[in-house]
């Protein structure tokens, strides 16, 4: 792979090329990406999302929206370190008109819109959507779709939703956001479809990045990027876009740092954890004279978490530059930090949130119910949008439909379309509307 077609500013729909040297140096291409996504309907829903804890009573934890951001904030420092170091390493992208802030404003972008195709409810909505398919109601429909489609929704993917959410044609809109495909590319952690499912141990097949309703715009946006062909023929897969890598990365900072701090503000993990656990992180960059001096629980623990982030800031960058050949050639095959010398601390940390964050009583509770919700409300709209293909809506789907958003209700002539409509329609719901839509749907009446 080459950084000159990485760092592409190419746009869906262009026919003119667009050139660095050209561009607006008050606004350019790479910050517009970043701008449209902060205006776009499903960035805004974020704000409404669980990140760790759902439909929380306090005003401290972490939505999808504050956790995007923060991503976005530390992958803008990591692409900026990385890209200072890579300019210096090639200067020749100086000569095309390149800066370090370029490759800070494209993973920012992309960090910004890396949940933004997750459901309600956290990952388990993910879970909830594919199980209605696996094991629920919608068992129905297998025998009507190709393996992969049938894969895209027993394993339904927030990544693959995002790309869909970015790049979908809607009512004369054509192709999403229309971000550039140095953006698009970075934001694609895993370019391949759902399967083979998990075919090798390399990092790309942990997951899958696109449907096969979105396959054609995948492949464009790869093959202009020149991304290294890791599968081709019948089953496609690519490697990534080396500045995914800074976005996985920022991405595992964060959540592993931050929600972290949740749990220690929430009193579900005790402060002497903070101390013992993060200590490890920071212990050559701690003052502790100044940590004894804070007062509150919540600052001595928010001193820690900027120091344990800026350490690991620091660890990514240098394990990029150290493998950027081996990120480039496609045989880097893990994350940044699986590779980190705190490997252990983080790994640590994740065990301790998993056991008394994740697996909390309240979140537990919360995501049953979501699980409930997802499940009816994929139910209903579904038979009702299909219903109405065939000719045989009741009056109750008929009254359903017209609860459907306009760029939902098109008639769809494939079965797997009109049911991945109805998926995004769900996905995009924050977690409050889900539960209000779902009320309405169950006889509730709501004022």
């Amino acid at each position: 792979m080459h950084w000159e077609q990485l760092l592409s500013l190419k746009r869906a729909g262009d026919t003119n090329g667009r050139y660095r040297k050209d561009q607006d140096e008050t606004r350019l291409g790479f910050e517009v990406d970043f701008d449209r996504i902060v205006f776009s309907s499903a960035f805004r829903s974020l704000q409404d999302k669980t990140q760790v804890i759902p439909l929380s009573d306090t005003d401290f934890v972490h939505t999808r929206l504050t956790h995007s951001m923060e991503v976005s904030v530390v992958g803008r420092s990591l692409g900026r370190v990385v890209g200072k170091q890579l300019l210096e390493k090639h200067p020749y992208l100086k000569e095309l008109g390149y800066t370090f802030n370029d490759f800070g404003a494209i993973v920012a972008a992309a960090a910004l819109s890396h949940d933004i195709g997750n459901p309600p409810f956290g990952h388990s909505g993910e879970k909830s959507i594919g199980e209605y398919f696996n094991s629920g109601a919608g068992q129905k429909y297998k025998e009507e779709l190709s393996a992969k489609e049938w894969q895209d929704l027993i394993d339904f993917e927030g990544n693959a939703n995002g790309f869909k959410i970015l790049t979908q044609d809607g009512q004369g809109v054509k192709d999403g956001l229309r971000l550039s495909y140095a953006t698009l590319g970075t934001f694609m952690k895993y370019p391949k479809e759902s399967l083979p499912k998990k075919a090798t141990k390399h990092i790309v097949d942990k997951k899958f990045g696109f449907f096969q309703s979105e396959k054609e715009k995948f492949k464009d946006v790869a093959e202009t990027l020149g991304l290294k062909v890791m599968r081709s023929g019948e089953d496609i897969a690519y490697h990534r876009h080396p500045l995914a890598y800074l976005v996985e990365a920022a991405d595992d900072i964060c959540y592993t740092i931050i929600d972290f701090e949740d749990g220690i503000n929430l009193g579900l993990v005790d402060e002497e954890f903070a101390l013992e656990y993060m200590i490890k992180l920071v212990q050559d960059k701690i003052d502790t004279k100044k940590y004894h001096s804070l007062g509150l629980k919540k600052d001595r623990v928010s001193y820690l978490r900027a120091l344990a982030i800026s350490t690991l800031i620091e660890q990514a960058a240098t394990i990029f530059i150290e493998n950027e050949e081996a990120i480039l050639n496609g045989t880097f095959e893990k994350s940044l930090l699986d590779k980190c010398k705190y490997e252990a601390q983080i790994n640590d940390i994740i065990k301790l949130s998993i056991d008394k964050i994740y697996n909390s009583r309240s979140v537990i509770e919360k995501e049953v119910a979501g699980y409930k919700v997802i499940a009816d409300l994929l139910d209903v709209f579904i038979n009702a949008i299909n219903n109405s293909y065939m000719g045989k809506a009741s009056n109750y789907d008929k009254l359903i439909l017209m609860m459907l958003p306009q760029e939902f209700k098109t008639q769809q002539e494939t079965l797997y379309i009109r049911i991945m409509n109805v998926c995004a329609y769900v996905a995009g719901m924050s977690d409050s509307y889900a539960i209000l839509v779902h009320k309405k749907i169950s006889g509730v009446i709501v004022s």
